[in-house]
């Protein structure tokens, strides 16, 4: 059994005295131990980030650029090997790993242009001989710590755009499935990264802890869960450092009557069940409103799920591989449990399923649930499952009004006809990111992902646009060269115009 081990300035070693199993949740079995990083290691890595960051921050736009494009290229060319071990400790379809590698490559592909994305503005003679302009600058070493569900795309959508902008970074994955990310960072030295720029520990709550205290650290990226989203915002800023925290998620799709049922059913099949539901995007809640639109949803829908092929997500041909781990299986389990107790109908029950050869692997099967209420905690919290909730109310003003009441704003969905509604409920809706006939609203790379309310923590979402701002700061220049022949009096008041 290997060892995953740190990547500190080009290099792969250890570091920390303990060590963690990573599991292949389609078989149960421990694969690797994770060298697990403690305060020391991450200093290593902030010490490397910091000895490269002059001569990085120095290096032209388009040399930064460059070196991404040969990144971008390896990408493609190890896509398979990538989506196989993202399935292989994730659990994904080797197809939802490849299509998740393909939308983080967009993120590199947008940090490619650099050269033009970091462009200053300039203004001549703002006053007398004099000319004015302002620059993005680079924060120097920042950090980013990723989630479990996105092991590869997640990552790209925070350290190539950093270094792009001229910044040094230290990279901390979850330690549930880290090869992939471990993987794809080892192609960008390939390509040419200097080393240093980009560093990799592996650890849990240490780790981030230490990232945290250290002043040299100047900026945190964090998705994953809204309680360490909240800590994470909180001690950063405490400390003075720019963050930027995204976090849960209970994403609504509205059913109108007017919808093209067959399609909105096909399209919420996907959105609720892909990647097992342990997507922060996935669609949890079925907003229907009308009795009859709930009941001809659910009839479409009852056969689907009853058909998933469920399987280790290696294996082609499937719809959903299995959770990421033991402990992830039993707490939606759970939830599943608790929706019954609270008077909810589980209309398809995923609970006990079995795959042959495969007894021991973390796999639960589509769930159901119709007549749930909002004082349900199935509907309250995200489950990060494949539980799909049905709510049933009578107007569209409803539906907005219900999903304005909830604590998370990060992404919701309308199916519709009608051009009005949906104009509606795109002006009214609470929430970051809006699909109409659009089941996972997930923004290109040129724009930028994240949700409102409790979802983000922070005053600029991920990636695109607001990426850059994040990793950079802007500074401002008026200069004056003032005419050798002249003699200039002494000005007393503030100077203007």
């Amino acid at each position: 059994m290997s060892t995953l081990k740190h990547l500190i300035d080009g290099e792969l070693q250890g570091g920390g005295s303990r060590a963690a199993p990573v599991y292949n949740p389609s078989t149960g079995e421990i694969i690797h131990q994770l060298a697990l990083a403690d305060a020391g290691t991450v200093a290593q890595a902030i010490a490397a980030a910091q000895v490269a960051f002059p001569a990085w921050r120095n290096t032209p736009a388009a040399k930064r650029a460059q070196v991404l494009f040969r990144f971008k290229q390896l990408l493609e060319r190890d896509e398979r090997e990538i989506a196989a071990l993202i399935s292989r400790e994730h659990g994904k379809t080797l197809e939802d790993a490849a299509g998740e590698l393909k939308r983080g490559i967009e993120n590199v592909e947008y940090a490619c242009a650099a050269p033009d994305i970091l462009k200053g503005e300039y203004s001549r003679n703002v006053g007398p001989s004099i000319d004015a302009w302002s620059d993005s600058q680079p924060l120097g070493v920042v950090a980013g710590i990723t989630p479990f569900n996105f092991p590869a795309m997640v990552p790209l959508w925070m350290y190539p755009l950093a270094i792009a902008c001229g910044n040094t970074f230290i990279l901390k994955p979850s330690e549930r499935d880290p090869s992939s990310t471990l993987h794809i960072a080892r192609l960008l030295h390939e390509a040419g990264l200097p080393k240093g720029v980009l560093n990799v520990v592996h650890g849990d709550k240490e780790a981030v802890d230490a990232l945290l205290a250290s002043p040299e650290i100047k900026a945190i990226s964090f998705v994953g869960s809204t309680p360490v989203a909240e800590y994470i915002y909180a001690e950063g800023g405490r400390r003075g450092k720019r963050v930027q925290a995204l976090g849960g998620a209970k994403n609504h799709a509205v059913i109108l009557s007017d919808a093209d049922l067959d399609n909105a059913a096909s399209a919420l099949m996907g959105a609720a069940y892909g990647s097992c539901g342990e997507r922060c995007m996935a669609i949890s809640v079925a907003v229907c409103v009308g009795e009859q639109t709930a009941d001809a949803l659910v009839a479409r829908l009852l056969p689907q799920i009853k058909a998933l092929k469920v399987g280790p997500g290696t294996s082609p041909g499937l719809d959903m591989g299995p959770l990421v781990t033991r402990a992830h299986l039993d707490k939606v389990s759970g939830y599943v449990a608790d929706g019954v107790a609270a008077g909810a109908k589980l209309l398809v029950d995923g609970r006990g399923i079995r795959v042959a050869g495969h007894e021991d692997g973390f796999f639960l099967g589509g769930c159901l649930f119709d007549h749930v209420t909002p004082d349900m905690r199935i509907y309250r919290e995200e489950i990060f499952g494949p539980v799909l909730c049905v709510l049933r109310v009578g107007s569209l003003q409803q539906a907005i009004a219900l999903i304005n009441a909830h604590e998370y704003g990060n992404g919701t969905c309308l199916f519709t006809r009608d051009g009005e509604a949906a104009r509606r409920f795109a002006d009214e809706i609470e929430v970051g990111m809006v699909g109409i006939n659009v089941p996972l609203p997930v923004p290109v790379a040129y724009h930028s992902f994240g949700g409102w309310k409790r979802s983000l923590f922070g005053d600029l979402h991920a990636y695109g646009p607001d990426g850059v701002r994040f990793y950079t700061r802007r500074k401002a220049v008026t200069q004056r060269w003032p005419q050798s022949a002249s003699r200039e009096a002494s000005q007393f008041a503030f100077p203007s115009l």
